[in-house]
């Protein structure tokens, strides 16, 4: 019982076909009235009736005999219908021209029927409507009345009379349509058991050409998010790789100044293998929350914006890393207007400003300057640029710096490689991007953060 409840084209399919009949229905019972309105403009079956029996009287000058007509009219159409009306409604007055009445059906009483002469007019019968046509000769009026035909009353002949043609046609157009929609199916069917039987690491394309127009958006779609999920595949696959090969180093140096110290003879010995251990512990530690916001900015939804002064922000941030860029002896220089308000994800900025600050901060000697600039530009929104005049990098290597664990080549200062693709990483997430420009009097490297005026969110 529950698959037969449970939703399917083919009950949508069957019910669309049998709402369609009943408009069609419904349309036929309106076409069917308004011709039989407009037909009763023309000539009523009434009025021809009445124009018989007046002509059939005319020549008549006996009262017998004139009743004797009426009345055996009147039997004769007690047992027809007459224009849709049930059998035995119609209702004969005869009179002469002096208003004497001669013959009346019974069913009127007392009632007197009226109305203008030759035409059909609307007049009320204990209650109910009727139409009245009158006619005349030099020796006799009659008035003949039927029982109005309003849509009520027409629609169950409508339905009667197109119904079993409609219940015919239904099946014979149902037939054709439901075998069309069931084979139309099969190429979905084929492609649900396909994806259906694949095993878990199996993402490999569908390779599957529909025949029909209306399932290759839905296969170019699952084509698009298999190859997705392979190339998130081997991004993951490689970053396990690279951070596994990265940590292999510090915790090789961690294991064996701590066998050094564990071993360590004299107090001069003790220290240096402790400075050095505690310089291996903070590199693996540098390393792994680096590769922990890489992580999360792979992983992490786009944030809700938030709108903040910027200029203030990056300011508490150059503050933070004051201490550290005035022992490397670095000088730092902030150029911002006083306040720039803007929606922006705050994490993922003040990620891209700390590491191009470390990265310039890393890479230059002592003494040399770091340039941050912030400021918005129309159309590209906000822009930050860090530049320094330290060693630079190489033309061919522009690129190649944004890879993960990539440190280039032709410096001493040693690095996880991570920033710069964490920097390129923030700025994506924030529907920006991050390119390499020139340093400082010619020197040196910058790098020109272009974030939109509207971030994704």
């Amino acid at each position: 019982m529950s698959r037969l409840w449970r939703p399917s084209l083919v009950q949508r399919v069957f019910l669309a076909v049998l709402l369609a009949f009943v408009f069609v229905l419904l349309a036929l019972q309106a076409y069917m009235y308004i011709n039989f309105r407009q037909s009763l403009t023309v000539d009523q079956g009434l009025s021809r009736l009445g124009r018989s029996l007046t002509q059939a009287i005319s020549q008549l000058d006996d009262e017998a005999r004139a009743r004797a007509v009426i009345a055996s009219a009147e039997t004769i159409y007690k047992s027809m219908r007459i224009s849709g009306n049930p059998a035995g409604t119609l209702r004969f007055q005869l009179s002469d021209r002096g208003g004497k009445l001669i013959h009346s059906s019974p069913e009127l009483r007392s009632e007197i029927l009226a109305g203008p002469l030759r035409k059909v007019a609307t007049q009320h019968i204990d209650g109910e409507p009727y139409w009245v046509y009158q006619d005349e000769t030099p020796r006799w009026s009659l008035r003949i009345a039927e029982p109005e035909r309003t849509f009520v009353k027409v629609l169950p002949n409508n339905t009667r009379s197109v119904l079993p043609y409609l219940l015919l046609a239904f099946p014979i157009v149902l037939l054709p349509v439901w075998f069309a929609v069931k084979h139309g199916l099969r190429p979905l069917r084929r492609l649900a058991d396909g994806i259906g039987h694949r095993k878990a690491s199996d993402l490999s394309p569908l390779g599957v050409d529909p025949p029909y127009a209306e399932l290759r958006p839905l296969t170019s779609a699952i084509e698009r998010m298999l190859q997705q999920l392979r190339d998130k595949v081997a991004r993951e696959r490689a970053f396990v790789h690279d951070a596994a090969h990265e940590l292999r180093t510090p915790m090789a140096v961690i294991a064996a100044q701590a066998h050094a110290l564990a071993g360590a003879d004299s107090s001069e010995s003790r220290g240096r293998a402790q400075a050095h251990l505690e310089q291996a512990i903070a590199r693996a530690s540098h390393l792994t929350q680096q590769l922990l916001d890489l992580a999360l900015l792979d992983d992490a939804q786009p944030a809700v914006p938030k709108r903040v002064d910027v200029a203030q922000l990056a300011r508490e941030v150059l503050a933070q890393a004051a201490p550290r860029v005035m022992a490397r002896g670095v000088e730092l220089t902030f150029d911002a207007p006083d306040s720039l308000n803007a929606p922006i994800d705050v994490p993922a900025f003040q990620s891209i400003l700390e590491n191009l600050l470390n990265n310039a901060v890393q890479y230059v000697h002592g003494g040399a300057h770091v340039t941050v600039t912030l400021r918005t530009e129309d159309p590209a929104g906000l822009v930050l640029t860090v530049a320094d005049d330290g060693p630079g990098i190489p033309a061919a290597e522009h690129e190649q710096v944004f890879e993960r664990f990539y440190r280039g080549s032709g410096h001493e200062a040693s690095g996880s490689g991570l920033g710069l693709a964490i920097v390129r990483q923030a700025a994506g997430r924030m529907g920006g991007r991050v390119e390499v420009t020139e340093g400082l009097l010619n020197q040196g490297v910058g790098f020109r953060v272009v974030l939109p005026a509207s971030p994704k969110g």
